[in-house]
C-alpha cells in the first residue's frame, strides 16, 4: 500500500487519501435538490466520470446517480489525491449543468483489502431499489458497475 497522502484542509478530520485504495464516496446536491432527475444533469454526472481529467486519476468501479445525490466507487491512480479527484469531478459536472449544484463536503469511507468489492457494488446500484424508486435495479438508467 501507498503512502498516505495528506492535504491539508482539502481533507476533513481522519480523511486520508492513499494511491490504490478504492473509496465508496457520496456526494449530496445542494439543499437535496433533485437535480439529477432532469435527464441531461443525470448524463452530465455519469459522462463526467469519464473525463480525461478524472480519467486519469481515478477508476470508476460502480455507481449510482440519484435524483438528489450520488455514490461512486472508484480506486485512486498512483499519484492521485482524493480530495482533488473529487474536486475536479464535481467541477466538471456543475460546469456541464451549467449551475453550481452540489452541497458542500462529501462522505467517504476507504474499503478494506478484505472487503467484497463486487457486494458493495451491489449495494450502490441498488439504492433505488431500496428509495423505492424502482422495483428491480435494470430499471433504473443512472447506474453502472464493472461486474456487470
Amino acid at each position: 500500500m501507498d503512502k498516505k497522502i495528506y492535504a491539508g484542509n482539502n481533507l476533513r478530520s481522519g480523511r486520508y487519501s492513499i494511491a490504490g485504495q478504492i473509496y465508496s464516496l457520496t456526494f449530496v446536491t445542494q439543499n437535496r435538490d433533485c437535480i439529477f432527475d432532469d435527464l441531461f444533469a443525470a448524463r452530465q454526472a455519469i459522462l463526467n466520470l469519464h473525463a480525461e481529467a478524472v480519467d486519469k486519476r481515478v477508476k470508476t468501479l460502480a455507481f449510482v446517480v440519484m435524483p438528489d445525490h450520488m455514490h461512486w466507487l472508484m480506486q485512486l491512480k498512483p499519484r492521485a489525491d482524493l480530495s482533488t479527484s473529487v474536486r475536479i469531478y464535481r467541477s466538471k459536472v456543475s460546469l456541464g449543468v451549467g449551475a453550481k449544484i452540489w452541497q458542500k463536503g462529501f462522505h467517504d469511507r476507504a474499503l478494506r483489502r478484505d472487503e467484497d468489492l463486487a457486494n458493495a457494488a451491489r449495494y450502490i446500484i441498488a439504492n433505488p431499489v431500496r428509495a423505492g424508486i424502482v422495483d428491480r435495479v435494470g430499471d433504473y438508467p443512472h447506474w453502472d458497475a464493472i461486474w456487470v
